[in-house]
């Protein structure tokens, strides 16, 4: 079966090794670096693996417009799929992307209660959110609480969470202050390198991550294993 075969060879399996299998619901994880070195594309790897195994993805962009953000499941899926039939690969993106809701919010006139409370009417009208992508958040805007929310909402109704952060830190550190590090369960670092870019863990709950040099193909901006 199609579908079966792209969870089974989907790069993010690659990522849930190196994260002990992964971020489990009502935890949060953030892919942390400098804007432009392939957040995005993981967080869609991320997304559509989720569509591929029967959950609702819901997608919230901060500094994307929605058609963008379509468009990176487009192309991602596309290089997903590229070694199977494309027909029939075509038939499983058109069957799994209704399970994905792709919002566009001004970070700078939406709270985080507004997000929770469009979640939540989504989950009253049917839609009920398993895995939410939060894209392009500014956490300089962001207190504490806000992320004290998002984690209790997480848990509450069993979500997986997973933000990008455009920082210019490059250690647990300087990425995330002594408040904001406990709620987040996962910290994965992007390092630019001349041919690729590098994913590093850095934190994996309270657990040492397991031994895998991951990256990020410079052509199809896929995870990989180095």
């Amino acid at each position: 079966m199609v579908k079966q075969e792209l969870i089974d060879r989907s790069p993010v399996r690659f990522f849930e090794k190196a994260l002990n299998g992964g971020i489990k619901p009502g935890e949060i994880g953030v892919l942390a670096s400098k804007k432009g070195v392939g957040k995005t594309s993981v967080l869609v790897q991320l997304g559509l693996d989720g569509l591929l195994q029967g959950k609702q993805v819901v997608h919230v962009s901060f500094d994307q417009h929605t058609s963008y953000t379509m468009s990176w499941y487009e192309d991602i899926f596309i290089e997903m799929s590229k070694k199977k039939k494309l027909e029939k690969a075509i038939d499983v993106k058109d069957d799994i992307i209704k399970n994905r809701t792709v919002l566009n919010f001004n970070q700078y006139s939406v709270s985080t209660t507004q997000i929770i409370t469009t979640l939540t009417a989504l989950s009253q009208g049917g839609i009920k959110t398993d895995y939410l992508i939060i894209d392009g958040l500014d956490f300089s805007k962001r207190t504490k609480a806000d992320f004290e929310s998002i984690k209790e909402y997480a848990t509450k109704e069993n979500v997986v969470v997973w933000y990008s952060y455009n920082t210019e830190g490059t250690d647990l550190k300087s990425i995330l202050s002594d408040d904001f590090l406990p709620l987040f369960d996962a910290v994965v670092f992007f390092e630019p390198k001349a041919d690729s870019t590098q994913l590093k863990i850095l934190k994996v709950r309270n657990e040492t991550p397991n031994n895998v040099n991951l990256k990020l193909d410079s052509k199809t901006l896929l995870i990989a294993e180095k």
